[in-house]
């Protein structure tokens, strides 16, 4: 009787089902979508802590996938934790047409925008328990400033059974999660991060405050290599040969520049992008000598029409009408730089003429 108590007791300390998912994937597609969800609704300015919406995947094995999203009305009371509303109507009807489009993608479970967990978390997952028994919460730090580490923390509820015989409450249990996707969609994701673009910043400052968050990230985790294997070569860590063997990996990655040819192919490669950078600037040097040229005539043909018609009005509507063709013969007659010389001394020659 004993045992079978004990037996009992460890089976109520977690949910049946609960522990078959040991690892959370989060595809960037719903990175992406949490991001826009957080910026469309325009949380940075009016001050709302956070977002919430559902997210579809399926369940591989003990492996969660999560490949898509959307979002849902939601609003909370910023005093009273207890006090919130979501629209789970708009959420049945935006999940029966995403089941249309693809019936394998199930809601299992939802996310916010965090950055962290809430009080009111364990309610909210109580009601999408109703869509998905085992309801997972992705918290997505939309706001997140340090370079290292995942933006995503990946939660479960389990109940929590107490000795004194008082109630069972429900917490939440920390799931390892990573990001990742197929190749398909790393090539979608790739296209669609190249319209996104910050407007209070410039093209030349945001890739180059990009650079160096990415470098000083490199930078970090070049330090925490150093660190593990300064404790494993001390003898106070035992030696991994898993992430030994991915480190022999990157050391295979880089280049041995003391070999000629490797050497001869990185000059090759930085000649070759000088040279697009040499034709380049010598090509707007060209155009803007073309333009300084056309400018230079058609003033010059401007004076000489002035001179040669004097202040009659109909002689200025005939003025008029001659910059008109001047500048729309410019614009068609784009890379005649070679004739300009020769235009130059046709215009000289009439007033030379007339000096005499």
């Amino acid at each position: 009787m004993t045992l079978d108590t004990v037996k009992d007791e460890s089976l109520k300390r977690k949910t049946p089902g609960q522990t078959k998912i040991k690892k959370v994937v989060v595809h960037p597609l719903v990175l992406l979508g949490v991001v826009d969800h957080y910026s469309r609704s325009g949380k940075v300015t009016s001050g709302q802590k956070r977002v919430v919406g559902v997210i579809l995947g399926s369940l591989n094995g003990s492996i969660l996938d999560v490949s898509n999203s959307f979002a849902v009305p939601f609003e909370e009371d910023a005093t009273d934790p207890d006090v919130w509303f979501l629209d789970h109507d708009y959420l049945e009807s935006m999940f029966a047409m995403f089941k249309k489009v693809n019936a394998r993608e199930k809601i299992v479970g939802w996310y916010h925008s965090g950055p962290k967990l809430c009080t009111n978390d364990i309610k909210i997952n109580e009601l999408f328990r109703k869509y998905a028994s085992n309801s997972v919460l992705v918290v997505v730090d939309v706001r997140r400033k340090e370079v290292d580490g995942l933006p995503t923390e990946a939660y479960i509820a389990v109940e929590e059974v107490h000795d004194d015989g008082s109630p069972t409450t429900k917490s939440f249990d920390h799931l390892r999660s990573e990001v990742d996707a197929e190749e398909a969609e790393e090539v979608g994701v790739e296209h669609l991060l190249r319209d996104i673009k910050d407007t209070s910043l410039g093209s030349l400052s945001q890739r180059i405050g990009c650079q160096l968050d990415g470098l000083s990230g490199l930078l970090r985790q070049l330090c925490e290599i150093r660190e593990y294997l300064q404790l494993v070569s001390s003898g106070k860590l035992p030696v991994n040969h898993g992430v030994i063997y991915h480190l022999q990996d990157i050391f295979n990655l880089l280049p041995d520049l003391k070999l000629h040819d490797t050497v001869r192919a990185i000059h090759v490669n930085t000649n070759d992008q000088m040279l697009v950078i040499y034709v380049a600037a010598i090509m707007r040097a060209i155009l803007a000598l073309h333009d300084l040229i056309s400018n230079k005539l058609t003033n010059r043909e401007t004076e000489r029409n002035e001179e040669g018609l004097g202040g009659n009005p109909e002689s200025k509507k005939i003025l008029d009408q001659s910059k008109r063709t001047a500048l729309k013969s410019d614009n068609l007659d784009n890379g005649k730089v070679v004739d300009a010389g020769a235009k130059l001394n046709d215009i000289d020659s009439p007033k030379k003429k007339t000096d005499k």
